[in-house]
């Protein structure tokens, strides 16, 4: 479980990183970032599930699994960024490995497309 502070929960916070963050894709996940500069708030994390993915047993079992690998790249992440991970309907079948390094992944060229990083 993710502590208060690393959560993302206010719908405008959700929109905000969708619409305006970096945005990575691969075969299983979605993974979007927004870094914001002037905040100095902990770096936070939202989960996007949908019924496409499968039924409610197999949503909540990816949204474990998410937040279990994304609990240690929190600290990686620069103060005030916001993720916002959303599964696609192959993260009901994908290994843990393999959603970890899709998520690593994600995170990566994010940043690396994020200009606050590379200034």
């Amino acid at each position: 479980m993710l502590s208060a502070a690393h959560r993302l929960t206010d719908p405008a916070a959700f929109s905000d990183t969708v619409r305006s963050g970096r945005r990575a894709g691969s075969r299983a996940l979605v993974v979007h970032l927004r870094v914001d500069g002037s905040s100095t708030a902990a770096p936070r994390m939202g989960l996007v599930v949908s019924k496409a993915v499968g039924n409610a047993v197999v949503r909540n079992r990816v949204k474990r699994r998410l937040r279990h690998l994304v609990a240690p790249e929190l600290n990686k992440l620069p103060i005030g960024s916001n993720v916002v991970l959303r599964a696609l309907p192959a993260a009901a079948t994908a290994t843990s490995a393999d959603l970890g390094e899709e998520l690593r992944t994600g995170l990566a060229r994010c940043l690396e497309r994020t200009p606050e990083m590379t200034s």
